[in-house]
């Protein structure tokens, strides 16, 4: 039986999740028991309308799972994320065909957001092609979602600027061909891997537009900016992983002390002081992300738009909570030891993880 996914993050969770992160990471990819987890409490389609069958929870309760499950294993965090991310796509699509869709067995959307295919006007559809990288979950997927940008007769049709016109579209796995390409540093279990579709038919019911205007559903969530959602949720990824560090960082900072082992040209006081110095600075990074979070999901679900101001305090509070989690990593790995760098210890499995969620885009310091 599925659970509630507003059940909160429970011990036994957290211990399941824990004890297979470092086997997922082996094995490059999630393990049997961390999918099944996914599955049962229902986190693939917590974003997703309640009407085809979804959660459809509050953003904020959404974003500190979230973060919760990544602060205990990073991978199993995004993949949950983007995973869940594309499941709130189905307030966008027809309601018919987001019932079936959140309706499949085990279901899982994954995909990219980069428009590097093509979607010709074929009939009453579209025919897609093209190849797209990076989808988080991709072994697990039933379902892609893409953009691709719209032809006719081989010709890009033009927007109002004169730019290509670009939609975004959904596909079942069974049109989708994946193509083996995560090979990263960190976040190896996530299996962030490429996929290949061609010539695909697609009838037009799989075409959407994510704006406030086209959603489908009638929920807040479909009306809370898609930029300012991934912003939220990419950052309490962040977040969640740099709090595992630096929690990692304490013990092995202690441990080197009671093993006799020097901290050469630093003074305990200072270090002491050092850690002190990250921890009140990324507390106050994170309360401040979720006081601008907490307000701007009130303004939506009483049923305003947020302005660009609003979308930009959104957008300024989560690349400052990066910001500070980076500070706290960097600073605090130098101290931890030769420990930290095997590659079998788990601070460097959230080292390596931190180290690759937060080289998204969206998250890039400049």
């Amino acid at each position: 039986m599925i659970q509630s996914a507003s059940a909160p993050l429970s011990t036994r969770d957290t211990q399941r999740i824990a004890s297979h992160a470092a086997l997922a990471d082996a094995a490059r990819f999630l393990h049997p028991v961390h999918q099944a987890l996914l599955h049962r409490r229902g986190w693939l389609t917590m974003l997703a309308p309640q009407a085809s069958g979804g959660a459809e929870l509050p953003l904020p309760q959404v974003v500190r799972l979230e973060e919760a499950v990544a602060a205990i294993d990073g991978s199993l965090g995004w993949v949950l994320t983007l995973c869940a991310g594309a499941g709130w796509f189905a307030g966008f699509l027809a309601p018919e065909l987001a019932r079936e869709i959140i309706g499949t067995r085990r279901v899982c959307l994954g995909g990219s957001g980069a428009p590097t295919g093509f979607a010709d006007e074929d009939g009453d559809g579209y025919r897609i092609s093209g190849r797209w990288d990076y989808a988080s979950g991709a072994p697990m997927a039933t379902h892609f979602t893409l953009n691709a940008v719209l032809r006719r007769h081989g010709q890009p049709l033009l927007d109002e600027h004169g730019g290509p016109r670009i939609r975004a579209f959904l596909v079942p796995a069974a049109q989708v061909q994946l193509i083996p390409s995560w090979n990263s540093l960190g976040m190896r279990a996530s299996a962030s891997h490429s996929y290949r579709i061609e010539d695909a038919w697609v009838s037009q019911a799989h075409g959407f537009t994510i704006k406030a205007e086209a959603a489908t559903a009638a929920g807040p969530l479909y009306r809370y900016p898609f930029y300012s959602l991934a912003y939220v949720t990419l950052a309490a990824n962040v977040a969640g992983m740099a709090s595992h560090f630096m929690q990692l960082a304490q013990e092995c900072i202690r441990h080197r002390r009671h093993a006799g082992q020097d901290l050469p040209l630093i003074e305990v006081p200072a270090v002491a002081a050092l850690l002190q110095t990250r921890q009140q600075a990324f507390t106050a990074g994170r309360s401040h992300f979720y006081t601008v979070l907490d307000n701007s999901w009130a303004k939506v679900a009483g049923g305003e738009a947020l302005t660009a101001d609003d979308m930009a305090q959104v957008q300024g509070s989560s690349l400052a909570l990066t910001a500070v989690s980076r500070a706290a990593v960097n600073e605090l790995y130098p101290l931890c030891g030769l420990y930290a760098a095997r590659e079998d210890s788990v601070i460097n499995r959230v080292w390596r993880d931190f180290h690759t969620a937060s080289q998204h885009p969206l998250l890039s310091p400049v």
